[in-house]
């Protein structure tokens, strides 16, 4: 049997275009395996631009902590792809992982299709083979006509707030962006849905009524908050009194609100739990140990993986929030992202930016263009070759600092990665 590097290189080579967004490859290689789609534990199907992990993750904490064997198929992997499937809690195994790999390229037999569509369907067969009692099912990218989409009756399905991000495949405002997340609507089936811009909820409420899919609606049906340095969650069943989430950001309680909401939908879980407990890796991450930590001497290091305009307002956020201590970016960005958008709402907290190349991705922007980006937006910045060489410089130049690694998930991928 291949090892699974070598099978995912194979892999990517099937299709020319990169996202070529229709299910007819899905329904083709699904029905080529047996339909494992049809045979997996009930699904909770998660939409959004921004959110979606650390609401999964959350949901996810919230049912283990009672017991409950959960599924959860993520996107994109930060160190290695095993991470994207989880098979009852637990990361699937490399064997597991190269045969159904295997099996996929079989039934494809050749045929073009995604990488993410011949992978998302390795996901179904690997949870159609696992017992569980639920599975957490991330969208990729949109909804409608994500690779995801193909569960008739899911158990839930979940939109967090949605913003402009992927123009270039889901339409250019609000609305449209909006109408593809709602995709994941089904007919019957309740959705929650996490605070959204009114032009946004428009549309979803617009496409929920002929499913007559029931939305339970933020700020509507429910809603979290926090008070006195505690989240208030409450609905019609009445209000929790919890600590605040462990995954750090004004935004995280927006994502706690909406992990809730689902659990007490499915009737399960353990609320306390889901904020208490939830792991989710890049998301304004403390990095405590490692060679970059080292080279960071006195200074704190983190790590953050949000690369949209919304993703820089909640560092930003968070920021803001945190004990003040001068902030200096370390930044890599891919050129396929709103640049500017990101780093205009950072400016307020951060002394400078020091701009890298994200290695190993072809879409990375130059670290001149990440410098002139910032300088645009009225950040000090300069350029460095590599992270290592960014923080060593901060580290000498403002012992104490605050350094947040930042700007994307594939740049949080390799330092995590490197950083052991």
């Amino acid at each position: 049997m291949g090892h699974s590097d070598a099978i995912l290189a194979r892999l990517m080579a099937l299709h020319p275009k990169v996202i070529d967004l229709s299910l007819d490859r899905m329904h083709r290689i699904l029905a080529a395996l047996g339909h494992p789609e049809r045979h997996i534990p009930p699904v909770i199907h998660i939409a959004g631009t921004n959110g979606k992990g650390s609401t999964q993750a959350m949901i996810r904490a919230g049912l283990e902590a009672q017991g409950k064997r959960v599924h959860a198929y993520t996107s994109p992997h930060l160190a290695r792809f095993h991470e994207r499937i989880r098979l009852a809690g637990t990361l699937i195994s490399e064997p597991s992982l190269a045969q159904i790999l295997e099996e996929c390229e079989a039934a494809n037999a050749g045929q073009p299709i995604t990488f993410f569509e011949i992978t998302t369907a390795a996901a179904f067969l690997a949870f159609s083979r696992s017992p569980a009692d639920y599975t957490l099912l991330e969208v990729g990218l949109g909804g409608r006509l994500d690779a995801t989409n193909v569960v008739d009756a899911p158990r839930l399905t979940v939109i967090t707030p949605v913003s402009i991000d992927h123009t270039q495949y889901l339409g250019e405002t609000l609305p449209e962006i909006a109408g593809e997340k709602a995709g994941i609507l089904k007919p019957g089936v309740p959705c929650i849905v996490a605070p959204q811009q009114p032009e946004a909820r428009a549309v979803i409420e617009a496409k929920a009524e002929p499913l007559a899919a029931p939305l339970r609606i933020a700020r509507q049906d429910w809603d979290s908050y926090t008070e006195h340095g505690r989240l208030v969650y409450f609905d019609q069943q009445g209000l929790l009194d919890l600590p605040l989430p462990n995954l750090p950001g004004p935004h995280q309680i927006v994502n706690a609100g909406v992990a809730i909401a689902a659990l007490r939908e499915l009737g399960d879980g353990d609320a306390e739990a889901a904020v208490t407990r939830a792991e989710w890796p890049a998301r304004m991450q403390r990095l405590t140990h490692g060679p970059l930590v080292q080279a960071a001497g006195d200074c704190e290091l983190w790590l953050d993986g949000g690369h949209n305009p919304a993703g820089g307002e909640a560092v930003a956020a968070t920021l803001a929030a945190m004990p003040g201590r001068p902030t200096h970016l370390v930044c890599g960005m891919l050129n396929t992202k709103d640049v500017e958008g990101y780093m205009r709402p950072l400016k307020p907290q951060v002394r400078s930016l020091i701009a890298v190349p994200i290695p190993e991705a072809e879409a990375t922007l130059s670290a001149e263009e990440t410098e002139h980006a910032a300088m645009n937006v009225g950040i000090a910045a300069t350029t460095a070759p590599d992270a290592l060489d960014a923080i060593q410089r901060i580290a000498r130049d403002e012992p104490g600092a605050r350094i947040l690694i930042c700007g994307s998930l594939y740049l949080a991928g390799v330092i995590l990665r490197d950083n052991g």
